[in-house]
């Protein structure tokens, strides 16, 4: 049988991302943390972890994870159904893209998680990678832009977000005033959330432009936002994200005609526990676009 303390500190590490931290919440030392980590290596006859350049989970490691992902919520259930265990808080470690999570996630799950006082580990990821952190064992969920399953998972569509690509009056009359054309596209810089994000590279194709194009990174919803109403570029946004500085004439969008439409897929691990399936349940009522 396997030591689930051992295990516990493997998700910490890789959670954490390093053995220090991963100390510092387990209550350890991260020398003690590390000889967890040895023991489970020998116990296995091979590694867990790949230290150098990035520290991440080998195969071995990713299915151990995925393994102490189900049972921390079978454990749940468990707690729920004999209350003379040891209570303590569930925690369930989430990828979810940061627009759902600026906008409507929230609103969606707070009610649930008050009331089952289920605690969120929130991974934050573009909707079109966000499957792999699944896949790789480090998540027992994710809500994420794929609609492919993974074995092992299920996979229940949740609704559909539209985007479209906003910036301020000023900023369009500057650099779209004749519409959003080719030379327009060349020069105006956009807004991009990340290297993965592919929503700008999809609207400008959706307009017949392949080229490069200027754009600033930006890795995060809110900020986003602020860089667009400051004039600094357009960008792919959320219309629910957005609404009231549209009605307000702050923001306005440089093709009126053209937006992309993606839906999100809520994928988690079978067997993985009655909060789990619950909690699905409550996304399934989510009204999206």
């Amino acid at each position: 049988m396997l030591d689930y303390k051992l295990l516990q500190a493997l998700a910490t590490v890789v959670e954490c991302d390093g053995f220090e931290r991963a100390g510092e919440q387990l209550g350890l030392s991260q020398s003690a943390v590390s000889q967890r980590i040895k023991a489970l290596e020998v116990r296995l006859g091979q590694p867990v972890l790949i230290r150098h350049p990035v520290l991440r989970p080998t195969p071995a490691g990713q299915r151990l994870l995925n393994h102490v992902q189900q049972v921390q919520l079978l454990e749940r259930d468990l707690r729920t159904a004999l209350p003379t265990l040891e209570e303590a808080s569930p925690r369930l470690r989430i990828a979810l893209n940061a627009d759902s999570l600026a906008t409507w996630w929230a609103a969606a799950v707070g009610d649930f998680c008050r009331a089952e006082g289920l605690l969120l580990d929130m991974v934050v990821e573009d909707q079109d990678v966000g499957l792999r952190r699944l896949r790789d064992g480090e998540v027992a969920a994710c809500l994420c832009a794929s609609d492919q399953p993974i074995a092992g998972a299920r996979c229940v569509p949740l609704g559909t977000m539209v985007y479209h690509p906003y910036a301020t009056p000023a900023y369009i009359a500057r650099h779209f005033p004749d519409g959003p054309t080719p030379e327009a596209f060349r020069r105006a810089p956009a807004i991009v959330y990340g290297p993965h994000d592919q929503l700008q590279h999809r609207f400008l194709a959706d307009c017949g432009f392949d080229g490069r194009f200027p754009y600033h990174l930006c890795p995060s919803s809110e900020g986003f936002v602020r860089l667009t109403v400051a004039g600094m570029g357009y960008g792919m946004l959320p219309r629910m994200q957005v609404a009231s500085l549209v009605a307000e004439g702050r923001l306005a969008s440089i093709a009126p005609e053209r937006s992309l439409a993606v839906t999100l897929y809520w994928h988690f691990w079978r067997h993985s526990g009655e909060v789990l399936e619950q909690l699905t349940g409550v996304l399934g009522e989510v009204m999206l676009e």
